[in-house]
């Protein structure tokens, strides 16, 4: 089957059209997390710039840990969000824009992040930006969460919606994970740099991997408003949306209920030489 779906050209950021909702049922980062890009970093006064803040879900995180951050957004309905999350954090400066189109002004900071938004960023420019937004020494600090199905017959019958529908990078991608070391290197990769290094090289130093899982149960309500926030849904029309949350609810509530997932959080660290 194939579904009707919108020009995706400004696919990063039809989140704004459902801001609220996205903010709302979207996984935060772990703790640990934070900790240990802290702990690399050390931005001090120097503050870090968050590119795709988005609705804040890093942002407040880092900022409780007393971090300056200039955050970068380019929808407007994502940053008004962001804006009223924010209020009570004096040391959170939002700059509406895109990465490549930011004014920098010279300034320079101790951490440049990116949660599950760095892919939005054109290939081409992205390192050079990084680059020149940092300080001597500064760090990069990647995260995205993914999620893995840990039923294996529910897992294979989300796949055929998704095949059926012609869906890809959806959440049902990916198998669940073992739970065993929650903090681990990507299983069987020499490194999850390796398709960048040419871009990187002679630029930035100390490259680390670092895995997070967390477990989290759905119920077949809320996972569908999950399924709501995601791009490969957001780019279809309507009627078609309508149609495949329909089958995937089905599908969850043939199985209780809802559905038992690992949220695999990844990070990738670096150092500028």
């Amino acid at each position: 089957m194939t579904t009707e779906q919108r020009d995706d050209s400004a696919r990063n950021t039809v989140f704004g059209e459902v801001a609220d909702l996205y903010d709302a049922v979207r996984r935060d980062y772990p703790a640990e997390l934070v900790s240990e890009v802290l702990r690399y970093a050390d931005p001090g006064d120097r503050g870090a710039v968050e590119i795709g803040a988005g609705t804040g879900k890093a942002t407040v995180a880092f900022a409780e840990r007393g971090v300056p951050i200039v955050c970068v957004e380019p929808d407007p309905r994502m940053a008004e969000l962001l804006r009223r999350k924010t209020a009570g954090y004096p040391g959170v400066r939002i700059e509406q824009a895109g990465f490549e189109s930011w004014e920098r002004d010279g300034r320079t900071f101790g951490l440049l992040f990116a949660a599950t938004a760095w892919h939005w960023v054109p290939e081409e420019v992205r390192w050079d930006l990084a680059y020149a937004a940092l300080a001597p020494g500064g760090a990069v600090a990647l995260f995205w969460n993914h999620h893995g199905v840990m039923d294996p017959e529910m897992h294979a019958g989300l796949a055929e919606i998704d095949a059926r529908y012609e869906l890809t990078f959806t959440p049902h991608t990916m198998a669940g994970w073992n739970m065993s070391d929650t903090i681990e290197p990507p299983d069987g990769d020499e490194s999850v740099w390796s398709s960048q290094e040419a871009l990187m090289r002679g630029r930035f130093t100390d490259l680390r991997d670092l895995r997070f899982k967390t477990p989290v149960h759905y119920p077949t309500k809320r996972y569908i408003d999950y399924l709501t926030s995601i791009s490969a849904y957001r780019i279809m029309s309507a009627e078609a949306r309508a149609a495949v949350q329909a089958e995937v609810a089905a599908l969850l509530d043939a199985h209780g209920g809802g559905i038992e997932m690992v949220t695999r959080s990844d990070l990738l660290l670096a150092r500028v030489v």
